[in-house]
């Protein structure tokens, strides 16, 4: 009876832990076409000549904080499919603030399960950016590598 119940303890464990991976889908690990994936040396690097950091978590994340020296420019709404062939013309993205389509640009949010960055990029690659930089770790890595935020 005590084993009986310990593996239907294991098989609900289990299940609940399938059901949770498939809610927080997983971006590729792979940059999008015309997109360079960087770590965060690479950022490091990028900023310190100039590059735009572009924060694209909602404002109020932003607001709690990021990486020290980035812009705020949400991709949000988020109504696309958290998917590689993401439909684009249902979110929103102002590209407003990035005017310069040959200036590095570093897009970050909240790491691999974040889509908002990856779609960012896959959407400037798209309209002719020429530098687009994905930091798909995001800010939790940049927090745990204890670099400078604001």
């Amino acid at each position: 009876m005590m084993n009986s119940l310990k593996h239907l303890l294991f098989a609900i464990a289990g299940f609940g832990l399938l059901s949770a991976g498939a809610l927080a889908q997983e971006t590729p690990t792979a940059a999008p076409a015309g997109v360079k994936l960087v770590e965060a040396k690479a950022v490091q690097d990028l900023q310190a000549k100039g590059a735009h950091i572009v924060d694209t978590r909602k404002a109020s994340e932003y607001a709690e904080g990021t990486i020290k020296g980035a812009i705020s420019v949400p991709y949000d709404p988020e109504k696309s499919a958290k998917a590689a062939a993401f439909d684009a013309s249902q979110d929103k993205f102002d590209m407003g603030k990035l005017a310069d389509k040959n200036k590095d640009i570093v897009l970050f949010c909240n790491s691999g399960t974040c889509w908002k960055s990856y779609k960012a990029a896959v959407v400037l690659a798209k309209n002719g950016y020429k530098n687009v930089h994905w930091y798909r770790n995001g800010f939790p890595d940049w927090k745990a590598r204890k670099l400078p935020t604001e």
